[in-house]
């Protein structure tokens, strides 16, 4: 028993490490943020495809739920092009540490989707969020760009988080958890395509990226994306949720991590940054223990 959790938790960490490195490969990847997105979702829903047909898994929605889909796999393209634009016109570090603030917009969208009473920890939590934010902004502001896309990434990604548990939990229309994001992510290149089309940016040198880039998207859509998808999902039998979410904020850790080691990003930031990043990370630590103690979460 005690050997399979280990197992588990061991899978649980690698999973969290992996995705740390999905800032560092993005990070290394020339193409614009426009581009790495467009062919991230395009390389994963063809990899997703193979384990759709081999899990033989039913596609069929209702038009309604396509729509909801729809707009869920919109709010997802956003999210990722705010996330990978923040690396682009800042740094790893700056871009994990604001997206660290995910915490502080669910507090605020949980509470209002799921139409329940707001917790007061979790307030006072995303106010102490708030304050580091401005502390980090005040010493980095020449990143200041780049903090506002992380922070707009962390928001996107906290509102179709909640949405799609959501969706998951609806008892009228159950759908798995590989079918809503093989859709989500189909309509997602379908709705960034048609921007593309229209603003002009559908071009030969749009698809001219070297195969270095080609590479690294595709490592990055196969081994950072599809794969601990795949994982997780089996790994939520055998793990309750408070560990699944109190290792899944270790994320920001390895990859500032990576990038002091990599990129040395560790010498462009001033010691504040890392006391801002070390109060964001300790109240959300501090906000999963509090949810463990009063049977939140």
């Amino acid at each position: 028993m005690l050997k399979n959790v280990s197992k588990h938790h061991f899978l649980l960490h690698f999973i969290v490490f992996i995705w740390g490195w999905s800032p560092i490969l993005g990070k290394g990847i020339s193409a614009d943020a426009l581009q790495l997105v467009w062919f991230r979702i395009a390389i994963t829903i063809f990899l997703m495809a193979f384990y759709l047909i081999y899990i033989k898994a039913n596609l069929l929605v209702s038009f309604k739920k396509l729509w909801q889909l729809t707009a869920i796999g919109l709010i997802i393209c956003v999210h990722w092009l705010c996330f990978y634009g923040a690396i682009k016109v800042s740094n790893v570090s700056v871009t994990m540490a604001a997206f660290s603030t995910g915490t502080l917009f669910t507090a605020i969208t949980e509470p209002l989707i799921y139409k329940r009473k707001f917790i007061w920890y979790e307030l006072v939590i995303g106010l102490i969020i708030i304050v580091a934010i401005g502390l980090i902004f005040s010493v980095e502001i020449k990143y200041g760009m780049g903090i506002l896309l992380g922070i707009l990434a962390a928001f996107t990604a906290s509102v179709f988080s909640v949405l799609n548990g959501v969706l998951i939990q609806d008892q009228k229309e159950s759908i798995s958890s590989p079918v809503l994001s093989f859709i989500e992510l189909t309509m997602a290149l379908v709705g960034l395509s048609i921007f593309l089309l229209f603003n002009g940016s559908f071009s030969t040198e749009f698809f001219a990226i070297n195969n270095q880039d080609i590479l690294l998207i595709t490592i990055l859509a196969g081994v950072c994306t599809v794969y601990p998808f795949i994982a997780s999902v089996n790994l939520m039998k055998h793990l309750s949720p408070y560990t699944i979410n109190l290792t899944v904020n270790l994320e920001g850790v390895y990859g500032i991590i990576l990038a002091g080691i990599l990129f040395h990003e560790n010498k462009d930031l001033s010691v504040t940054f890392y006391v801002g990043f070390g109060i964001i990370l300790a109240v959300i630590f501090l906000n999963a223990l509090l949810k463990q103690r009063f049977h939140k979460g």
